[in-house]
């Protein structure tokens, strides 16, 4: 059994991969070797990279690819995807070059109001008196975050509205401090959770001075806590055109295909199972922007799905419809992503795709990466009511399959060749290969 290890933050990154690989791999100068081989060459730039997290061995590398040709409100973009899935960067360039001759995408911020909460126990009889002291005092609570708020409120933004708000009926003794925000360009959580920690002080302050208003009833204080869920943070890319100017490509008619697009739509908006798979595939371009970006991938999603599930049934993020003679296809959810702060003016691959991006605002990445969104389920959509979605999505794989065979470029060369006009499966993939290496069946150890 190996034993636990004391103090392994303050060792040395060196003797910190030394523990590891003689605790647990089999291999131990392989895999320094290796944990070494995905340092930068650049000291400077590796201890940057060491310093974002805690227990630092190495970096892990993620592909970075761009999606050109998006036309967004006029605008000319290539978008930064950074994501591990073949063919999510293929699909969404795709979107853009069907839409780009059709007028593009449009997008719009609907709103960017942020939420954050104090939560607290107080199970007095006085509730009448309780809100009383609260509104009388509401000042208190704007006057003791100035510091905090000072440069956000220059910039336009701060705390917009407190409300305390009864949640008995959920837990007993259950009460809240909302308050809503605006963070302009930053995504804002250090500065919201600031703000929340100095108004649950100041909730604190109040009980303790109003006791003989209050009750025995002691306040308590339970967190404070901004929400991942910011539904009045909303973003809207839609795209249309005639049904004359579908003209895709499929095989099939313009108006069956408008139709049986919609009829794929309204399925993934009916039936959970569909629904989760269709905004999964939605959030691969979501996702990749937002992790491109230097944002917080994992409050998108979480986000995103509480979203999709707001009205008591998890449905379809996008929605589709053919009014007349016009095929429309739109897409609304909440998007909470900053362009300052956290690591977007250190990492510099993240400098780079704020660069690409024309250096967006908060309100322009919204827009920007709600249509990575519309466009990868676009693509993923129309794949699926025509060729299926093995045809593309296995050609993209293809080469995963051969470098796990260890294919040799000319190899790879040949094969690809051969599947130009056939679907790619792996078993399809591994016979291929030992064909043109020569090999006889079951000869590979590769082929499961």
């Amino acid at each position: 059994m190996i034993k636990p290890v004391k103090g392994f933050s303050k060792l040395s990154k060196e003797a910190k991969i030394q523990w590891l690989v003689n605790n647990y791999t089999s291999d131990a100068s392989s895999t320094m070797e290796m944990l070494e081989g995905y340092w930068h060459n650049q000291p400077e730039v590796q201890k940057l990279h060491d310093e974002f997290i805690e227990n630092t061995i190495s970096n892990y590398y993620m592909p970075f690819g761009v999606a050109p040709n998006f036309l967004i409100n006029g605008k000319m973009y290539a978008i930064p995807l950074a994501i591990e899935e073949s063919s999510v960067v293929a699909a969404a360039a795709k979107a853009a070059n069907f839409w780009i001759d059709r007028g593009g995408f449009r997008a719009n911020v609907i709103s960017m109001v942020k939420v954050g909460h104090v939560h607290f126990i107080w199970e007095g009889s006085n509730v009448d008196g309780l809100y009383r002291i609260f509104e009388e005092n509401k000042h208190r609570f704007f006057e003791n975050t100035e510091s905090i708020t000072k440069n956000m409120r220059a910039r336009g933004g701060g705390v917009m509205s407190l409300e305390l708000k009864d949640k008995t009926d959920l837990e007993p003794g259950y009460y809240q401090v909302e308050a809503r925000f605006e963070t302009c360009d930053s995504m804002g959580a250090n500065f919201i959770n600031s703000c929340l920690e100095s108004f649950a002080q100041t909730l604190k302050d109040l009980a303790a001075e109003h006791v003989s208003e209050l009750g025995d009833a002691p306040l308590q204080v339970v967190m404070s806590i901004l929400s991942n869920f910011t539904p009045e943070c909303l973003v809207r890319a839609e795209v249309s055109c005639k049904i004359s100017e579908i003209e895709e490509g499929s095989g099939i008619g313009n108006l069956e295909f408008a139709e049986k697009f919609c009829r794929a739509i309204r399925i993934a908006s009916v039936e959970p199972y569909r629904a989760v798979t269709h905004n999964k595939g939605i959030m691969n371009g979501i996702d990749s922007v937002i992790i491109a970006t230097g944002n917080d991938f994992r409050a998108t999603e979480a986000c995103a799905h509480a979203y999709a599930a707001k009205d008591g049934k998890y449905t379809s993020l996008t929605h589709a419809s053919v009014v007349g003679d016009e095929f429309h296809f739109w897409i609304e959810l909440p998007l909470s992503i900053g362009t300052v702060g956290g690591i977007t003016n250190l990492h510099p691959m993240v400098r780079f795709a704020h660069e690409l991006l024309g250096y967006p605002s908060a309100n322009e990445l919204m827009q920007i990466t709600a249509v990575a969104g519309l466009a990868q389920n676009f693509s993923a959509v129309r794949s699926l009511i025509t060729s299926g979605i093995q045809k593309g999505h296995m050609k993209m794989h293809l080469l995963n399959i051969l470098n796990q065979l260890e294919a040799t470029d000319a190899e790879k060369e040949e094969i690809v060749a051969h599947f130009k006009d056939k679907v790619v499966s792996h078993s399809a993939a591994v016979e291929a290969f030992m064909r043109v290496r020569g090999l006889a069946a079951g000869a590979s150890d590769n082929n499961n």
